[in-house]
């Protein structure tokens, strides 16, 4: 018995049952604070903007404009060529990256639905394993931000100028431009009310480039004497597609309004505010009136009028996203701090004609995602995998070294920030839902969902009864639908079978057959065209 024993055997025995107690309280509460607050777990900044096209970033080639400071993450870290979203609108996507989840799970289909924020998110298993979070910008899912420690978000959309917000639930008013002050509101928030001693975790979510794309004071005459280059296919006809491309309502031409083409000018303009503004616009606009074009002559006008208010939202955003590493270096924070950059999809930038996003062609489809992480990602690299924003949720979390729920649906990625050699999916799901058989559905896209490889797309929409295929290496601008071609018949199976995986895969319901059909005859009467020439500029009689 232990009575017995030498007083030296006694204390070796106590300190050993000490041990033990110790090992299995930290085996049965891996949760506990002393866990959650481990040393050496990274920072995460997490960098979103809304609309913003890879192709109108330098580091990704952009052909229209230069974005130093963006270009500066991927030179400093990686660039992912191959990043895709689940579902190409505004409100959806931002719910996929909360989950980890599709829309069909996380109940946010299309803007318009309300997040529930009840449900499972990777902010509040962020916040349980001991970081601090945070979300300063854009939030657009109708609900109130649940998980997050702080929070300081726009009022749904949000304007351009003068951005009232919700401040931890109390609304608050701003003057100035919405992208410096939610840069502002950041960079105060990493210097005034994080905890230094916890990990934080930080959404910086911009509006920009969103419609209708109104520029900073300091870049209202960026672009005014350069010609920005034309697509190749900015008068498509559509030819060799189906219906949905035909009947869509979202063309430079025939689409854009007076708004969007900056002859109306924005209604919440402080007046020194909107003095600057009309000294920038309102010559050009005389000259425009002036000049009285009519076909190509105008859709090429509306182009870069278009082009450049777009450019000229995205060079705020890289202005500001260089102040916060500039920041990051010089607090010292940057070494232990991920940066990721992207935006919530894609977008048409004259594209086959078009502004905004929303079809699973590839302008909008598409991610732009960079991702530093110093001492770990190196510098200057590339990734090629098919990725997705699906994946987001499961990256943070493992960065934060806590446990990825068995019912996310997505793959961390940080095994290919570290660049380890991994077995990765060979193929992407996805599903747009938005669409009514009246006017109420902006753009008019039709529902379609897909599956993509590295080579293929093939695009079912469901309520039209139509398929298209594009062979991405042939044809990287999806001019012309294979799908009927004999040589491609093998290629269609195997896509329909994978889709089919993919659908069982993420728990997709067969509810297709419950919505009405589309009919291909459905006539759409396109808006007024956003030329509006003979409209008198404001102010005058």
């Amino acid at each position: 018995m232990l009575s017995h024993c030498q007083p030296a055997v006694r204390c070796c025995f106590s300190l050993v049952w000490c041990l033990l107690l110790t090992l299995s309280h930290l085996i049965i509460c891996p949760q506990s604070e002393s866990a959650a607050a481990e040393p050496g777990r990274p920072n995460i900044l997490f960098i979103f903007t809304d609309d913003h096209a890879s192709h109108a970033m330098s580091c990704y080639g952009s052909k229209v404009n230069e974005t130093p400071n963006l270009d500066r993450i991927a030179r400093e870290g990686m660039r992912f060529n191959n990043c895709f979203c689940t579902n190409s609108i505004c409100g959806p996507s931002r719910a996929v990256i909360l989950t980890g989840k599709h829309s069909h799970l996380n109940g946010f289909k299309q803007n318009g639905n309300k997040f529930d924020g009840a449900q499972q998110t990777f902010p509040k298993i962020l916040r349980k394993y001991g970081y601090q979070t945070a979300i300063v910008g854009k939030w657009h899912l109708a609900s109130d931000p649940t998980g997050f420690d702080y929070s300081e978000i726009l009022i749904g959309q949000g304007p351009y100028y003068n951005p009232p917000m919700i401040k931890n639930g109390e609304r608050v008013k701003h003057e100035g431009y919405t992208t410096d002050i939610i840069t502002d509101l950041a960079l105060d928030y990493l210097k005034n009310d994080r905890d230094p001693d916890k990990p934080f975790m930080l959404m910086f979510q911009h509006k920009a480039p969103h419609r209708n794309w109104q520029p900073g004071p300091k870049y209202l005459h960026m672009y005014d004497d350069v010609t920005i280059p034309e697509p190749d296919n900015l008068f498509d006809n559509y030819e060799g597609r189906g219906t949905a491309a035909h009947q869509q309502d979202m063309t430079i031409a025939k689409t854009m309004t007076p708004f969007d083409l900056k002859l109306t000018p924005p209604t919440n303009l402080t007046p020194e505010q909107l003095a600057t503004w009309n000294a920038a616009y309102e010559p050009k606009n005389e000259a425009f009136r002036k000049a009285n074009l009519t076909g190509k002559d105008l859709v090429r006008w509306k182009y870069q009028r278009y082009m450049k208010d777009y450019l000229r939202c995205v060079a705020s955003v890289d202005e500001n996203v260089g102040r916060m590493l500039d920041y990051l270096e010089s607090s010292g924070l940057a070494k232990n701090t991920v940066v990721i950059y992207s935006s919530d999809q894609g977008f048409y930038l004259g594209d086959h004609g078009w502004f905004d996003k929303r079809f699973m062609y590839e302008e909008s489809y598409r991610m732009p995602l960079l991702a530093r992480w110093p001492g770990v990602i190196k510098p200057g690299s590339v990734n090629n995998d098919l990725v997705s924003n699906l994946d987001f949720a499961e990256t943070f979390l493992d960065l934060a070294h806590a446990p990825i729920p068995a019912d996310m649906q997505g793959v961390s990625l940080v095994p290919l920030f570290k660049g380890e050699e991994v077995k990765w999916r060979e193929s992407l799901y996805y599903h747009y839902y938005e669409f009514y058989n009246d006017r109420r559905s902006a753009h008019m896209v039709r529902r379609h969902n897909g599956v993509r490889t590295k080579r293929y797309k093939l695009i079912d929409f469901y309520n039209l009864g139509e398929w298209e295929l594009y062979d991405l290496e042939k044809d990287p601008r999806e001019m012309k639908n294979v799908y009927s071609e004999p040589e491609y018949a093998q290629v269609v199976k195997n896509l329909k079978a994978e889709l089919k995986l993919l659908q069982a895969k993420y728990q997709v319901p067969d509810d297709t057959g419950s919505v009405e059909k589309d009919p291909p005859s459905l006539r759409l009467k396109p808006r007024k065209s956003g030329a509006a020439r003979k409209k008198k500029p404001a102010g005058k009689k």
